[in-house]
């Protein structure tokens, strides 16, 4: 594996060991401006990686970039459980959306977002990046959009390896949706995601992964109306029988979601730890 990488004037990204869902085994931190450098994502606990994190952040400074802060998309821990090291070792505050402390036992954060928000990076070619809070996968996911160059940081809304979790809880189906179709409506040129390769027309992708959970719910209502109701346990090899079983674990978490979307929507009643079918 390459690292780090260049992707345009704008845009470096190093991709770090993390504690993330398989397949995917890292995490990308991307160095975002041409001289102000904002550094996303914290990701690896890893001491060896770490050393190679910050030996990377250090280099950019030698180039005569100015480091401004460290930003975290969510609050996951393949993405920020590095920070408290970076934070102290480089000396640099760490910016997050407003519900991240919280979600992380009262962390401190030194500049919240709530979306809405534009972080200028001063350079040859100053770029502007647009905070979008795009709940769903989390609570406090924080998308960055440079609209200018089309250039979309997306975190955890979307993959190129592997899947997405919208875990029950703190994760939304119903507004995982409406954020995907959000994300698509800006037709970026290119998403920059926190596990795999740059997403060229990845407003293609984002249809896709709407098509691929919509498709799932009805696999799951199928399920229930063959079935005539059952626990979430009963349902996952019913509604999932195209994964393989050592990954139903994470399937009943993504079951959850779905019927918790369809409870919402008027599809599906529960009664203590079953799901029915409404007729």
């Amino acid at each position: 594996m390459i690292r780090p990488t260049q992707l345009g004037s704008a845009v470096q990204r190093f991709p770090a060991l993390t504690p993330t869902l398989p397949p995917a085994t890292h995490t990308n931190s991307y160095a975002l401006g041409e001289r102000d450098v904002l550094l996303v994502e914290p990701a690896t606990p890893y001491e060896d990686e770490a050393r190679e994190w910050l030996a990377w952040a250090r280099g950019l400074q030698t180039q005569g970039r100015r480091l401004v802060a460290i930003f975290a998309t969510h609050h996951h821990a393949d993405h920020i459980t590095g920070s408290t090291l970076f934070e102290t070792e480089l000396g640099l505050p760490l910016w997050a959306h407003t519900a991240t402390s919280g979600l992380l036992g009262g962390r401190r954060i030194d500049r919240t977002f709530d979306g809405g928000e534009s972080i200028s990076l001063d350079g040859p070619t100053p770029t502007s990046w647009d905070v979008l809070h795009t709940p769903g996968h989390a609570s406090d996911h924080l998308c960055l959009h440079e609209r200018s160059r089309r250039i979309l940081v997306i975190g955890d809304m979307v993959a190129s390896v592997g899947t997405i979790l919208v875990p029950p809880g703190d994760g939304d189906m119903a507004e995982y949706l409406r954020q995907l179709r959000r994300l698509e409506g800006l037709s970026a040129n290119v998403a920059l995601p926190a596990h795999g390769d740059p997403i060229e027309e990845p407003s293609k992708l984002l249809r896709a992964y709407c098509a691929h959970r919509l498709m799932r719910e009805s696999w799951i209502l199928k399920a229930l109306g063959a079935s005539g109701g059952g626990t979430l346990d009963e349902l996952v090899p019913l509604a999932y029988a195209d994964t393989p079983p050592e990954i139903h674990p994470i399937a009943r978490l993504s079951l959850e979601a779905h019927l918790i979307k369809c409870v919402s929507d008027g599809k599906v009643a529960r009664d203590g730890d079953r799901y029915l079918l409404r007729t």
